[in-house]
């Protein structure tokens, strides 16, 4: 999926439900000098939602005991 969102910033956001997102960073990364902030939107959109995940699931672990 990293390299999804490195090389398809877009559609990153896209597979991952975030249309709207998704058409902002189409826009981004059409022209050339945009690509590069597209992708690194994407990549820290990614980590920032895996690390959403693993804090939720952590919390409810702990919620549990």
């Amino acid at each position: 999926m990293t390299l999804i969102a490195i090389f398809f910033p877009s559609l990153s956001f896209l597979l991952r439900g975030k249309l709207l997102t998704a058409l902002l960073c189409l826009i981004l990364q059409i022209t050339l000098i945009g690509w590069i902030p597209a992708a690194i939107w994407s990549v820290v959109s990614l980590q920032n939602s895996r690390a959403d995940r693993r804090n939720s699931k952590l919390i409810r672990a702990m919620r549990s005991k």
